[in-house]
């Protein structure tokens, strides 16, 4: 089994890193079976942007704070490990954004997608589902599109509802709301396709990430599920990422 490790920068995991790497040599991304994140979240998502293409799983070991994508350090066998894991595909979301000088961005994101205030002043959206519109003007810090997986992210932090990975469901949550101030976002099926406009853009600049990639002084957001850019996660059989998304409803 041929593996390729990549690490956050903190001592602990580039330490890590070296171990593994000692132990179980070091392949190139496009030789390997298996592509190693060692860290925290951050560097599983940012292996999935950089990987994805090249259609291999993931297994991450966590050396970060959080680490709920990752599997737990271990001093068994890594070749065990990953030979009686169990795999998970996720589907990310697809994001189109405008800016106030016509340019086009694209990504896609596996957490979720967030449009921000970039300023003092608060940010105006009005939000269509399907073409359809929900909300004339949303009065807020920022708003966000979080996938099942991405759900106990970003978006719990937001109070946004958790989602089990196989609701088919997707969260779109508002971000400290001042108007209406009772709106606490909706849940969508991950059919749906959400389109943000920002209102008064000259003024009342705006910024959208898409996971950790960030556009700045957006003028309209188109987001939906994206259909060729599902990967696979491993976790560890006794502790699936099903778990820990059961178990963070009940940990508050």
């Amino acid at each position: 089994m041929k593996f390729h490790f990549i690490s956050s920068k903190t001592s602990e995991a580039l330490e890590a890193k070296r171990r593994y790497v000692e132990s179980y040599s070091q392949n190139d991304p496009e030789t390997s079976d298996i592509i190693i994140p060692i860290g925290g979240d951050g560097i599983l998502l940012k292996s999935l942007h950089d990987f994805n293409n090249l259609n291999k799983p993931f297994y991450g070991i966590n050396y970060g704070s959080i680490g709920f994508l990752m599997n737990q350090s271990s001093n068994k066998n890594l070749e065990a490990l990953i030979e009686n894991s169990n795999s998970t595909d996720l589907k990310p979301l697809k994001m189109i954004a405008e800016d106030d000088k016509k340019i086009t961005y694209e990504s896609i994101a596996y957490n979720e997608v967030s449009l921000m205030r970039q300023s003092h002043q608060a940010s105006k959206f009005q939000i269509k589902i399907n073409d359809v519109i929900r909300l004339n003007e949303l009065i807020c810090d920022g708003v966000l599109v979080s996938t099942s997986a991405g759900s106990t992210a970003y978006n719990l932090s937001a109070h946004g509802s958790i989602l089990p990975l196989d609701s088919k469901l997707l969260a779109l949550t508002p971000i400290s709301a001042f108007r209406p101030r009772r709106w606490r976002g909706a849940l969508l099926s991950e059919k749906s396709v959400i389109k943000i406009d920002v209102l008064n853009f000259e003024e009342r600049k705006t910024s959208v990430t898409a996971d950790n990639i960030e556009f700045r002084n957006i003028k309209k957001v188109l987001i939906k599920s994206s259909q060729d850019k599902n990967c696979k996660i491993l976790f560890d059989k006794d502790h699936s990422i099903e778990d820990k998304i059961l178990n963070e409803q009940f940990e508050y």
